[in-house]
């Protein structure tokens, strides 16, 4: 398959994970961070991943965004077999489908929001006015038209994370995977950085995997996988009991 055959997307499900073991060196050994882990997304999903520090829901977000590859087990992707890509169509695959959102914004620092979220249609060979006006456009969609020539040092906490997203969601992906998004946030701006989630999710149908230590984050989606050392130890719709 070439990097251009990364164009259409298969049948569901969406992210399907088989068997998926990521070990590391530790000295003589290994520590075994994911064991065996199964589940699938389907297409317009909005998924919570919660555990606690050290469950492995950080190390399973990279391998869901193929920045990482499983020391065992299998990951699908809108019907790609990961495992089985090149490095250049697992770029092709990223830039296709998935959009990323970070705890720590990973914006670039005296670069104006609209350049740093036109930044990613560098890649697919757009034209500046073409990026632009692409860059704008996303950022109309998270509410920060107005801030659009700012640089990052000019801006809050939560119109940081917004850019952040508009950059994501820049190059329409159908899959936005967020590792604690409202981790550097106060409340009030968490909430509404998982408003415009929500409302991606239910106006574009946008693939939603978030990795959250706020229960009352996680409560929002509606789906949540919890892990404990490495394993799954519920899949379901959002409970009190979590």
């Amino acid at each position: 398959m070439t990097s251009a055959a990364v164009a259409a997307a298969p049948a569901e499900p969406f992210i399907e994970v088989e068997g998926l073991e990521r070990a590391f060196p530790l000295g003589d050994e290994e520590l075994l961070v994911l064991r065996g882990v199964s589940f699938r997304v389907d297409r317009g999903e909005y998924v919570a991943i919660i555990g606690p520090s050290g469950s492995g829901k950080s190390t399973l977000m990279y391998q869901l965004g193929c920045l990482d590859t499983p020391t065992a087990g299998r990951i699908r992707l809108a019907g790609y077999d990961v495992g089985e890509l090149t490095d250049a169509e697992l770029a092709a695959l990223r830039n296709r489908f998935i959009g990323f959102v970070f705890q720590a914004f990973n914006l670039l620092p005296r670069t104006s929001a609209v350049d740093n979220v036109a930044l990613p249609l560098r890649y697919a060979r757009m034209g500046l006015r073409e990026r632009r006006r692409a860059a704008r456009e996303a950022l109309a969609r998270v509410g920060l038209s107005h801030r659009e020539g700012h640089p990052p040092e000019r801006l809050s906490g939560g119109e940081r994370q917004r850019v952040a997203i508009a950059r994501a969601i820049v190059t329409s992906p159908e899959l936005l995977l967020c590792d604690e998004p409202t981790g550097n946030l106060d409340q009030r701006s968490g909430r509404e950085i998982v408003d415009i989630f929500e409302r991606l999710n239910r106006e574009l149908a946008v693939t939603v995997v978030i990795v959250t230590h706020d229960l009352a984050i996680a409560r929002r989606a509606r789906r949540v996988i919890k892990m404990v050392d490495g394993e799954i130890v519920y899949d379901g719709p959002p409970v009190q009991e979590l």
